[in-house]
């Protein structure tokens, strides 16, 4: 079945906010967590967006004091628009540019009714003056740690405007994250995990070289790392970090503490990971079944112009075969609508991925996010089409690229979708290992087929238990085969020996 544009309308359509509801009196001490409903992308997977919970919200809820009772509500689930009964003293809302209208009309509703309200999020931060009317608190940088200043205040009477949190504090002494507050049944794995902060690169075009985001490159304890995972008994942990990679020691490490939980796990990593294939080896041997690299494009001239620090392009391939060779799966990001790119991107990009077997693939209208380089030097140019951010979400063309129309570039992402998401394509990149076949073609058919079933097993709550099997079946055969591979990481890291890649 090929993914059409129609849309379901709870897929597109925020929940409606009851207007009648009047004034109310909040209870002390409660406090509510919303993450903004966000119109889905009829091309991708609609699964995609029930993975994990967002963790910067649970991580929110983990700072919360503990006179302080806190709740979690994702508009994303289906379940309606957030409660209003208890009715909370305090709200807060994470604010993304694409779903920034919304946020708007949840903040104003709890307002007009007695709540005091606190926004937070890259949009705060790169648009202050268009947030600030919908907010009585807006909340700058670093939220886990000051949110429980902003409680202590309400709850004194002695709150302010504004509250700027620096990412100075040590990464280590942050609480984890309160998984549990996310519904069990709701996502793929509550173990979303982050274990480093920051990020070696500043490209362009990425949210984190946001004007007045100073996030300087931190880590956690491994063995931290490792026990809030097996707190969660989940048997399946994502990390959701921007590169899991930068620090090939680190990750070494990591690897190890996760070696002893027996479960499985995937995470974005840049290519460059792969310089030593024994660090491959051993994210193999602990569990790693699939990674997510930023490939962005495979045009030298447009990763030089977005200031990417990345391998040569033609040694993508190579480094490909690296994680593939020791059972790694490939989900390859890539962005349309750079300078460089003409209307043939489409076609030579899907070709590269089809002949390189990657098990899946993610692309993006590239966006100038306000407050970035990007966005500084397409507004200057005059290549802005508006200002409306709720397309400004890597599904839309926002801005006149210089080698195409923004149609073209839209029909072009729109058919890198269709054909990648086509039987023909899944087959053509099935695994060369047979015994891998089988779980690629359950997650391609659950994962990138079944949009039509995707609205109903969000709503009722089933997400969970239709991943459920192949997890399972997933990990079963990663632990089964989990002896080899630590033998054969063993030897690489005792050998050096990354000649046979070379």
């Amino acid at each position: 079945m090929q993914l059409h544009r129609s849309i379901p309308k709870k897929l597109c359509e925020a929940p409606v906010l009851d207007s009648s509801v009047p004034r109310m009196t909040p209870r002390q001490r409660t406090a509510l967590l919303i993450n903004p409903f966000y119109p889905k992308d009829p091309h991708a997977s609609f699964g995609k967006h029930v993975l994990t919970p967002t963790l910067t919200l649970t991580s929110i809820a983990a700072a919360t004091p503990d006179d302080w009772h806190v709740e979690y509500w994702d508009e994303n689930l289906l379940q309606g628009p957030p409660p209003s009964e208890p009715f909370p003293q305090v709200v807060g809302i994470t604010v993304h540019l694409t779903f920034a209208r919304r946020a708007y009309e949840l903040a104003d509703w709890y307002r007009r009714r007695g709540a005091i309200v606190v926004l937070g999020g890259l949009h705060v931060m790169s648009a202050p003056e268009e947030v600030r009317p919908h907010a009585d608190i807006l909340a700058f940088g670093e939220g886990v740690k000051i949110w429980p200043e902003i409680l202590r205040d309400v709850q004194a009477g002695t709150q302010k405007a504004e509250y700027v949190g620096a990412f100075d504090s040590s990464f280590e002494l942050e609480p984890a994250p309160r998984h549990s507050l996310a519904g069990s049944r709701d996502f793929l794995t509550r173990a979303s995990v982050i274990a480093t902060r920051g990020c070696h690169s500043r490209c362009g075009f990425c949210y984190l070289s946001t004007r007045g985001l100073r996030m300087p490159y931190q880590v956690r304890p491994p063995r931290d790392v490792a026990r809030e995972i097996a707190e969660t008994g989940e048997p399946y942990a994502v990390f959701i970090d921007n590169n899991l990679g930068s620090r090939p020691e680190y990750l070494r490490e990591l690897c190890r503490e996760l070696e002893t939980l027996r479960i499985i796990w995937s995470a974005a990593v840049s290519i460059d990971t792969a310089n030593d294939p024994s660090v491959v080896a051993a994210m193999a041997a602990s569990g790693c079944t699939g990674v997510f690299v930023g490939f962005e494009t495979l045009d030298d001239s447009n990763l030089r112009d977005a200031r990417k620090k990345t391998p040569p392009t033609q040694d993508f391939a190579r480094r490909v075969r690296i994680f593939h060779d020791h059972g790694i799966q490939v989900n390859g990001s890539f962005v349309f609508g750079f300078d460089h790119d003409g209307p043939d991107v489409f076609e030579r990009t899907v070709a590269w991925i089809e002949e390189n077997r990657l098990e899946c693939a993610t692309y993006h209208i590239l966006t100038p996010y306000p407050g970035t380089p990007l966005f500084r030097e397409m507004e200057r140019a005059g290549r802005l089409l508006h200002k409306d951010w709720g397309r400004y979400d890597t599904s839309h063309a926002v801005f006149r690229p210089a080698r195409m129309s923004p149609e073209e570039l839209e029909e072009g992402y729109s058919w890198a979708y269709r054909r990648t998401f086509s039987w023909d394509s899944i087959w053509a990149r099935r695994p060369e290992r047979w015994s891998s076949v089988p779980g690629y073609l359950g997650m391609s058919a659950l994962y990138k087929k079944s949009n039509w079933l995707w609205p109903w097993l969000i709503q009722w709550r089933l997400t969970h238990a239709a991943w459920r099997p192949l997890v399972n079946a997933s990990r079963w055969v990663n632990v089964l085969g989990r002896g080899a591979r630590m033998e054969r990481a063993a030897a690489l890291m005792n050998r050096g020996d990354a000649r046979r890649y070379g």
